[in-house]
């Protein structure tokens, strides 16, 4: 895979809209949340604190919100007895599996590389 030197210039301008969407996809939860959602075309509140191993109810039910309302994931509910709640990954949110598959993909392959970085780094200023 080739690594071009192209720069992308952010403008001043550009520069809260940048740190909203790390702020939002940087977390950790996030990311768990949307790669779940990847895994069928829609889950239930249930099913999906079941794919995101740790994720607590409050934790869970503040990212779908602040996802949904970013406009990355669909809430859709029945009205049953008692109402269903199906989540999906909107268009906009399916956008964002291939960036996310690189990002993994480059954690994976860097991840040794990082680690004896911080080691090396740690007896540097010891």
């Amino acid at each position: 895979m080739g690594v071009t030197n192209k720069m992308v210039r952010i403008e001043p301008s550009q520069c809260a809209a940048v740190d909203e969407v790390v702020a939002l996809l940087g977390e950790k939860w996030s990311m768990l949340v949307i790669g779940a959602l990847t895994k069928k075309e829609t889950l239930r509140y249930n099913e999906l604190q079941r794919g995101v191993a740790g994720i607590s109810q409050r934790m869970l039910t503040l990212t779908l919100k602040r996802l949904e309302e970013n406009g990355l994931v669909k809430r859709t509910v029945f009205a049953t007895v008692p109402p269903r709640v199906d989540y999906e990954l909107t268009q906009l949110g399916r956008s964002l599996i291939l960036p996310f598959r690189g990002l993994l993909t480059w954690v994976t392959e860097n991840r040794g590389a990082m680690e004896e970085a911080r080691v090396a780094y740690a007896k540097k200023t010891a």
